[in-house]
């Protein structure tokens, strides 16, 4: 090779990296600006569906899906501009889907549960359910999992097929839940007499409500005496304020009234010796 193919050689090695140069700088301002406009325009679009008092979870997970739709059409439009045949991309990133579909059975179930839970609304976002073996208010329903925040602070992430495939129940949807509590009584006194009691003072409680009005009866009967079942009604977002302060109008009410403690009696009989 004499010098002067050398230097063709070089020139043309030089010119297609150049090309290819010029390429990839416009291929990462085209992911930049494609980014920019996707972010963008979700938002604006969230905005617009807010507006419109749309249901939150709904626009969460519309956000959610058009964010991986449109990511992959950027990334199907760069490779086109590298001159990529985008047909026979096309056809490899369907069959890739069949195939990570039949290895990832589990993760198309979560996102087939997810579009359910959007339709259905079992619940929404804000709600506190015990769901999954979960409980806690429902912070983001997203393609695949649903993120709760228990009660004692911890984020916990469920898969949503795990949710769909299991009871729910949803204590905000009802207007108010039953508190339920125990209040053991001793021998001596009188049942009706302390329902009485029971049933004055829980009605003075805060965000206690009249309609139902609270319940207490007899539940049982113990070695110690009668157990009564106290049962104040509350909104759900009273419902650990509700709880503690009965405990204290329990034990407060039965000592002003001066009710004994309660005790076990046992009886021992003694066989005489003949």
């Amino acid at each position: 090779m004499n010098t002067v193919q050398v230097n063709v050689f070089l020139e043309t090695i030089k010119s297609q990296l150049a090309g290819f140069g010029l390429k990839l700088i416009g291929a990462v301002l085209l992911w930049i600006v494609g980014q920019w406009l996707i972010t963008t325009g979700i938002r604006l679009l969230s905005r617009i569906l807010k507006r419109q008092s749309i249901e939150p979870t709904l626009i969460a997970y519309l956000s959610s899906f058009l964010g991986i739709a449109l990511k992959i059409v950027l990334i199907v439009a760069i490779l086109g501009y590298f001159g990529i045949e985008t047909t026979s991309f096309a056809a490899l990133l369907a069959a890739a889907g069949i195939a990570i579909g039949a290895a990832w059975g589990g993760l198309l179930a979560n996102f087939a549960a997810g579009v359910f839970l959007v339709i259905l609304r079992p619940f929404s976002v804000g709600d506190f359910i015990s769901a999954g073996g979960v409980i806690g208010t429902v912070e983001e329903i997203s393609l695949f999992v649903t993120s709760i925040n228990t009660m004692d602070n911890v984020r916990t992430i469920i898969g949503n097929n795990k949710i769909f495939s299991d009871n729910i129940q949803n204590f905000s949807t009802n207007p108010c839940r039953r508190v339920e509590l125990l209040a053991q009584l001793n021998h001596s006194v009188n049942p009706s007499e302390a329902i009485n009691f029971l049933k004055e003072r829980l009605s003075q409680i805060p965000n206690v409500v009249q309609n139902p009005s609270p319940e207490v009866d007899i539940l049982e009967f113990n070695l110690a005496g009668p157990v009564l079942a106290v049962r104040p009604y509350c909104h759900n977002d009273h419902y650990w304020q509700v709880y503690f302060e009965t405990n204290k109008t329990i034990q407060e009410t039965f000592g002003q009234v001066g009710y004994p403690a309660p005790e076990q009696h046992y009886v021992i009989r003694q066989t005489s010796a003949v």
